[in-house]
């Protein structure tokens, strides 16, 4: 396996459109690495920059101590799994996973060896003789997955390998995935949309945006200290909940609904200092908003909205409740709650706040 280095790489396209500004990146030997970000943020496009399917415009790239720019792919030492499955129907499954090792021309002992023990790991033994439409589409993954393991590359390259699977079977070959990275330590790039399968999967998270990096960091760092307004609203499922407003002295004032202020804790104080008067986003995990009541601290901020929906989920209990400008979405225990269309009072411990910069979107104080 082999470390992954990006230094300042770009992709300007003829027309001038500029798909990824200057991304810099470590991926280190045997790290599980996730891309993550909306349609069009340039994720794919750097992932296939790093397997050589597009050009870079600028920057280096290094696999290992080898700098690959103008490498081709199948001389970089990589393997990719790409959404379409692309097996070969006539062939079986033996047959595909052995196709690579036989264009190497390696002995017919060792692709025996190599195949029969990749269908191991991946359960795929007992269907090394049927063809890709005998399969489902987990089984069909798995031999994707198969054809890119066989081959015993320096790097793995994921490009959304799971979104043509339903959600059952998503999950299922997340925690695949998973163990195969661990039984291999191998060094993997993975794409997706898809923030749960971030979170579940990767050593470590890039959250990228309109071609540029916001922030790289564990799952856990990045829901608990993102850096940025983008990573805050994109990390987390339900949203964060977010107020525009201003600093006004010891506490928060939301900008059209006055109704909902938050007292400054002394250590947010003190990371707000010269920020009185100035425009503040602040941003509120859904779990950390409760429905009041007597035991909830004095010092905690109380606002009352309209509750809108209720979201029963089993286990717990998604609430949206609206105000004159501002909607709150709350994540709770189940609990009796007033019927739809009824005022709910809200509280909010002022410590559990993030507070940015409404003009940079940058971090001021995160919760403690």
């Amino acid at each position: 396996m082999a470390q992954v280095t990006l230094e300042g790489i770009r992709k300007v396209y003829d027309n001038g459109f500029v798909a990824v500004h200057g991304v810099d990146l470590v991926v280190n030997d045997g790290e599980f690495v996730v891309l993550v970000g909306p349609s069009g943020c340039g994720k794919s496009t750097t992932l296939r920059i790093v397997a050589g399917l597009e050009s870079l415009s600028g920057g280096t790239l290094k696999i290992g101590d080898r700098i690959v720019n103008d490498v081709p792919p199948k001389e970089r030492d990589i393997a990719m799994v790409f959404q379409n499955y692309a097996l070969y129907p006539h062939m079986t499954v033996f047959e595909n996973l052995a196709f690579a090792l036989k264009l190497r021309k390696l002995p017919a002992a060792e692709i025996d060896e190599r195949v029969r023990k990749t269908a191991e790991i991946l359960g795929l033994t007992p269907i090394l003789e049927s063809r890709p439409k005998q399969l489902s589409g987990g089984q069909r993954q798995r031999v994707a997955i198969g054809r890119a393991i066989v081959r015993d590359p320096q790097v793995f390259l994921f490009d959304e390998p799971l979104s043509n699977l339903d959600a059952k079977l998503r999950v299922q070959m997340r925690r695949e995935i998973a163990k195969i990275h661990r039984q291999l330590s191998a060094t993997m790039i993975y794409v997706t949309h898809d923030q749960v399968e971030a979170m579940t999967m990767g050593d470590r998270i890039v959250v990228m945006n309109a071609g540029r990096v916001e922030q790289v960091d564990t799952p856990l760092e990045l829901y608990d200290h993102p850096q940025t307004l983008f990573v805050a609203s994109f990390i987390g499922s339900p949203a964060m909940n977010f107020f525009h407003g201003t600093i006004a002295g010891a506490r928060f004032v939301a900008a059209e609904d006055p109704g909902i202020a938050f007292p400054l804790s002394a250590a947010q104080a003190g990371r707000l200092a010269g920020f009185d008067g100035k425009r503040v986003v602040a941003g509120v995990r859904p779990e950390e908003v409760r429905v009041a009541d007597v035991h909830e601290p004095t010092s905690s901020a109380r606002f009352t909205l309209q509750l809108d929906a209720i979201e029963p989920l089993g286990n717990e209990v998604v609430i949206y409740a609206g105000g004159q400008k501002h909607d709150v979405t709350v994540r709770m225990a189940p609990r009796p709650l007033p019927e739809v269309g009824a005022p709910i009072e809200l509280t909010v411990r002022p410590e559990r706040v993030h507070y940015f910069d409404a003009e940079t979107s940058r971090l001021l104080s995160s919760a403690e």
